[in-house]
C-alpha cells in the first residue's frame, strides 16, 4: 500500500500506478491486484498533507524486488508514505470486473429473500392456526 499526494491529477495517479506495476513486473514480481482506494483523510499530517490518495498493490515474488520498488517510492516526491506487508496464508485472488448490475450472487440473494419472506408468512399462518386450535380446545373443556 502506498499513499500519494492529494493534489496530483487523476492522470498522474494512473501513471504512478502503471509505473509501479511495470517496475514490479520488470524485477520478476507478479502483480495480483492493483486498486486505487481513493482520497481519504489521514490520521495525522504527513509532509503538511491532511489527505492522501491510497493505492493498494498486491503482488507475488521472491522478495528481492521489494527493496527496489520501495527505493523508487522513497525517491518519488508524489509518494508520501508506503508500507509493505508480507501476507501469510492464501494469496488474494484478483476480483473479476463485472460491468453488469445483475450478478448471479445478487439473483441468488433476491431468491433467498423471497424464500425467507415466504417462510415468515408460513410461520405466521402456523402460529395463527395453533392459537385457533388451542382456543377451540379450551372451549371444548
Amino acid at each position: 500500500m502506498y499513499i500519494l499526494r492529494p493534489d496530483i491529477a487523476e492522470e498522474e495517479v494512473s501513471k504512478h500506478i502503471e509505473k509501479y506495476n511495470n517496475l514490479l513486473e520488470k524485477m520478476g514480481g507478479k502483480v495480483l491486484d492493483s486498486q486505487m482506494r481513493g482520497k481519504r483523510r489521514l490520521a495525522y499530517p504527513i509532509a503538511k498533507n491532511r489527505e492522501g490518495i491510497y493505492v493498494q498493490l498486491s503482488h507475488q515474488g521472491d522478495g528481492q524486488h521489494i527493496e527496489k520498488i520501495e527505493r523508487a517510492m522513497r525517491l518519488s516526491e508524489d509518494v508520501i508514505r508506503y508500507m509493505t506487508i508480507k501476507q501469510e496464508g492464501p494469496l488474494p485472488t484478483p476480483k473479476p470486473k463485472i460491468k453488469s448490475t445483475e450478478t448471479p450472487n445478487n439473483q441468488k440473494d433476491e431468491k433467498n429473500e423471497d424464500n425467507s419472506s415466504t417462510n415468515v408468512v408460513s410461520e405466521e399462518n402456523n402460529s395463527k392456526n395453533n392459537s385457533e386450535n388451542s382456543d377451540a380446545d379450551k372451549a371444548k373443556e
